[in-house]
């Protein structure tokens, strides 16, 4: 099939989100509209490689599942299930496809449905990561950091709920919206925290979910575009995507922050952020959220031309912002590594001490104790920061692991590259 099965696997992941939510508001049925879309999916992977893509993917993919859909319904039915309304059927046989303002619509009516404030956090989380950008429960447990099983039961429960509560498919009216959108706004950046550092596999990020976590802050700042803190998360995710071209070399392997090469980070992308984060700042009267916090920190690293030039204090004074506004062992981590780069490094690694250890705390421990010429240490460290990684992420440990061994003589004054967590 040579390269036909990517060009078909790519063209069904684009489209598949955009139809599902068309089809959940014409069923009212999430659990039946994944299944359908899911049919629809697998005949597409089976069809097309020897078929060809059509001239209009989504049009097919639209047309089969809607047949999927009323096959399933007749399929409930024959088994005895409760019979459904006959405007299913009329809806699932039109023969016309929705224009891309109206898919653009069910998109926004999906994110506020998965974000309803009658489910708990991390169940909006997990079903948006499962019903938007179509992962995997192994893969939502890994961004959760919980288990497969106990994120299908999640995923059970929460489908039921919408069901059983008869929770509107709808974007809520403008007196609802408030209270929605942190929940929102937190759904669209764990998209993208999902594919920018993803939790396992060969790739040290995964293109697609960053580029549908763009196109969802996109959608929701369109929608919402003098709310201050959607326009936050764009600035946001604009503004790390920049750099994603210098993030890899051309062997694939990770190249940290300081060794990156500036003129390919996208300036049309670095632009825009900072124009975002500038005027989100203004809506709110420079009373920074987190989103803000972390897209200021985010663009003092874009607006200097060189590693070397990077006001690490003023970084530093934003993480002491952003931790206060709104803690968590990431941003603390953060925190810790820009005061080392402030050059001081005690004080860092007595902050370190407080906070929670995992993979990445381990990472940048060894990193600062190789600046303290303590390699043997270091290695041990980076021997610990193994666990937990992405392939590339793992592969570039046990290069810094590898270095700090071979390290016999002590030097004070090196420098041996930036530290993980501000690395890319």
């Amino acid at each position: 099939m040579d390269g036909s099965y990517d060009v078909v696997a790519e063209t069904v992941r684009v489209e598949r989100t955009r139809i599902l939510a068309t089809l959940i508001r014409t069923l009212g049925d999430v659990q039946l509209a994944e299944d359908a879309v899911q049919e629809a999916a697998l005949a597409a992977l089976g069809a097309w490689p020897v078929t060809g893509v059509p001239p209009e993917p989504r049009a097919w993919l639209t047309v089969t599942a809607r047949r999927k859909a009323i096959d399933i319904i007749r399929r409930e039915t024959a088994r005895g299930a409760k019979e459904r309304g006959g405007q299913d059927l009329i809806e699932l046989t039109r023969r016309d496809i929705e224009p891309e303002e109206v898919v653009q619509d069910d998109l926004l009516r999906l994110i506020f449905t998965c974000c309803h404030p009658s489910l708990s956090p991390p169940t909006r989380v997990a079903l948006a990561l499962r019903t938007l950008c179509g992962l995997t429960p192994a893969q939502i447990a890994g961004v959760l950091l919980t288990t497969e099983v106990a994120t299908t039961k999640r995923l059970v429960r929460a489908r039921q709920k919408i069901a059983a509560a008869r929770i509107p498919y709808r974007v809520p009216p403008a007196a609802e919206l408030p209270e929605r959108l942190p929940a929102v706004s937190a759904v669209v950046h764990s998209l993208y925290t999902a594919g920018h550092a993803p939790a396992e596999g060969e790739a040290a990020y995964d293109v697609d979910l960053c580029a549908e976590a763009i196109r969802l802050a996109e959608l929701l700042h369109s929608l919402l575009p003098d709310q201050p803190t959607p326009t936050a998360v764009q600035a946001l995710l604009l503004l790390t995507e920049a750099r994603r071209p210098a993030r890899l070399d051309a062997d694939g392997q990770v190249v940290t922050l300081d060794l990156q090469d500036r003129t390919l980070w996208n300036q049309e992308m670095v632009a825009r952020g900072i124009a975002l984060l500038n005027e989100s700042l203004e809506r709110s009267e420079r009373q920074a959220d987190a989103y803000q916090l972390q897209a200021a920190i985010a663009a003092e690293h874009a607006r200097v031309p060189s590693y070397t030039a990077t006001d690490w204090r003023e970084i530093a004074r934003l993480y002491d912002l952003l931790v206060e506004v709104s803690p968590s062992p990431a941003a603390e981590l953060a925190r810790v590594v820009a005061i080392a780069e402030t050059g001081e490094v005690d004080a860092a690694l007595k902050l370190l001490e407080t906070i929670p250890v995992t993979s990445r705390h381990h990472a940048v421990r060894g990193e600062l104790l190789a600046r303290q010429s303590r390699y043997t240490e270091a290695a041990e460290a980076l021997e610990d920061a193994l666990a937990e990684a992405n392939e590339a992420e793992r592969a570039y440990r046990e290069a810094r692991r590898d270095l700090f061994r071979s390290l016999e003589t002590p030097d004070p004054q090196a420098h041996h590259g930036s530290m993980p967590s501000t690395s890319q």
